[in-house]
């Protein structure tokens, strides 16, 4: 009895976790071997044409390159500033616990509501400021640039996947024992041989953990894009879930988009496999 007790417990969240994600989910591999625009009655079955299509598609090369280029490089950058931000916050400082919850309020606002605030920023108060100093390069608003919107876009990214990345390092860095840091100071050990040799190794997981969900974010990229650029200029900035999101519910290409989805999460899937893997075995190197 009691095991039936449990089975109906979890039967509620089984079944809506069915119908709002796997049940979704597979009707959209369904439709990606068709030719269905989203809205007729009526559709063929195309086999695997919208998949070879796929990598005749100009449009989509561009926009998992420049995908690519910004999980890459926001992920390098997001895990180098938390744990440099972590560290410091996890030492005996004054007010640390209030500084604490300053880098994690970013994590509290709406990424459209963060992205609309730095398009503000960008297209009319960083101009304005360069035009009084006198400074070229911030006169003009990066955002309308197809060589540096990007950029503009990486900062926003950046500056609030810190604050939840700056939580986990803390926690990691919790776990390390003082003993450790006691024994090292007799040695003569100095921070960052420290940091090297024990902080680092000790907190290996939460940086696995840290580097996967935060690639695994910026690959989905698709807010920021949205209230900062748009997409543009032009293409400069169409990273793939915007590219899915326009083709499928604007642009007519519902089965093609959803092969393009298909595609893209099993890319998702391969590298987060591979990082996992790679992490972990230098994880046992340490």
């Amino acid at each position: 009895m009691k095991n039936i007790a449990f089975y109906l417990m979890t039967l509620p969240a089984v079944f809506l976790f069915a119908a709002f994600h796997t049940f979704p989910a597979v009707q959209g591999i369904y439709y990606s071997f068709t030719n269905w625009d989203g809205l007729s009655f009526t559709y063929d079955f195309v086999g695997f044409k919208n998949y070879l299509n796929l990598f005749k598609d100009g449009n989509i090369l561009n926009s998992y390159l420049f995908t690519f280029k910004f999980a890459i490089i926001s992920t390098i950058l997001v895990n180098i500033l938390s744990l440099s931000i972590a560290v410091g916050l996890n030492a005996k400082i004054k007010g640390k616990n209030f500084f604490r919850g300053v880098y994690f309020l970013p994590n509290v606002l709406g990424v459209l509501i963060v992205g609309f605030i730095f398009n503000y920023i960008f297209s009319n108060v960083v101009p304005q400021l360069g035009d009084k100093l006198d400074i070229g390069f911030l006169s003009t608003n990066i955002l309308g640039s197809e060589q540096l919107a990007w950029i503009g876009i990486v900062i926003v990214a950046v500056w609030q996947a810190c604050a939840f990345n700056v939580i986990l390092y803390l926690s990691g860095l919790q776990t390390v024992p003082s003993e450790l840091y006691e024994a090292s100071s007799l040695d003569g050990a100095n921070k960052w041989q420290e940091f090297w040799k024990i902080t680092f190794p000790m907190i290996a997981p939460f940086f696995t953990i840290n580097m996967v969900l935060s690639m695994k974010s910026f690959l989905m990229v698709f807010d920021q894009v949205i209230a900062l650029t748009g997409g543009g200029p032009g293409r400069a900035t169409e990273s793939i879930s915007l590219l899915i999101y326009k083709g499928g519910f604007q642009g007519g290409e519902f089965a093609y988009q959803s092969a393009n989805s298909v595609v893209y999460f099993i890319v998702i899937v391969l590298i987060s496999v591979f990082q996992i893997k790679v992490l972990q075995k230098r994880e046992m190197n340490m």
